[in-house]
């Protein structure tokens, strides 16, 4: 029975999610596990990719007395190795640590923010970093601190440096790029793989470089969108967590597209954040499985 807890809010103490090799026994298994230690599953969600032979698994359980995360990890441990299971299983409502970079539009960023303060997105930001200076009032109107980090051709070695230094220092789980206007590295995209979400316009790759909206705007398109996906090395081609679109016509100039793309965007961003802090999203190779 789907758990009736608002969706900001996780229904269980901790959440489990896990991938192996698909075969038969793997949901006794797990249920077992959890019924011996006490556990009340309150959702739960699966699912079978016969194309890969892979299985993914999403569970949120309430467990009786004094159990902490790592205790229930180390318990788990011999089933996830005789399954050859990847597992993750955390305190279902500890928020994720998240540290947010963009550049010269805040549009992504104040959505972000402003969903934080309100308590609708289970993140905490511990920083604001950005290669421009722009962002620093909005961040200090949230009570965020502001990291101005330039990046030039000459700089950008040192500055993805800083990146990862606040990362570590400030025990990040997650990045997000909220239209931040930089290629980073192929190292650095391995170092933050399956923890650093970027947002881009839908428009690629048929209006590259500046003014997308502009160029879109002059082709006569119906449609604005934006694409929410995992960084890797290859350019906005990501594993995709999240999509969507809104249709236009002929009444829209070029400043209306452009409203209504950042709209897009910042919803997009919005509930790929979301899903990813509440432990909703699961790599399949080169896709995604988003149990939401």
């Amino acid at each position: 029975m789907p758990s009736l807890a608002p969706p900001t809010i996780a229904a269980g103490d901790f959440v489990l999610i896990l991938s192996c090799p698909d075969r038969p026994g793997i949901v006794h298994a797990v249920s077992g596990f959890l019924v011996a230690r006490g556990g009340n599953i309150l959702e739960s969600q699966q699912f079978g990719d016969r194309l890969s032979g892979t299985f993914f698994m999403r569970i949120d359980v309430e467990v009786p007395g004094p159990a902490t995360a790592e205790e229930l990890r180390a318990e788990f441990a011999p089933i996830a190795a005789e399954f050859e299971m990847r597992f993750e299983l955390w305190d279902a409502r500890a928020p994720y640590r998240t540290l947010i970079m963009v550049s010269k539009h805040l549009h992504c960023l104040n959505d972000l923010l402003f969903r934080t303060s309100t308590g609708s997105l289970q993140i905490e930001v511990p920083a604001v970093v950005s290669n421009h200076e722009d962002a620093a009032e909005m961040a200090a109107s949230y009570g965020v601190p502001f990291f101005h980090v330039p990046v030039t051709p000459d700089t950008k070695p040192e500055a993805e440096a800083r990146l990862l230094s606040l990362v570590k220092e400030l025990d990040v789980h997650l990045v997000v790029l909220a239209r931040y206007m930089q290629v980073l590295s192929d190292d650095l995209c391995r170092s933050l793989s399956g923890r650093a979400i970027n947002i881009h316009h839908s428009f690629l790759p048929s209006f590259k470089g500046a003014k997308p909206y502009h160029q879109a705007f002059d082709r006569g398109v119906k449609l604005v969108g934006a694409t929410a996906h995992y960084v890797t090395g290859d350019l906005d081609e990501g594993p995709i967590i999240e999509q969507d679109v809104m249709r236009v016509d002929h009444s829209y100039d070029q400043d209306a597209m452009v409203g209504a793309g950042r709209d897009v965007e910042a919803q997009v961003l919005s509930r790929a954040v979301r899903w990813h802090s509440q432990s909703r999203v699961l790599l399949n190779g080169s896709r995604t499985v988003v149990f939401r």
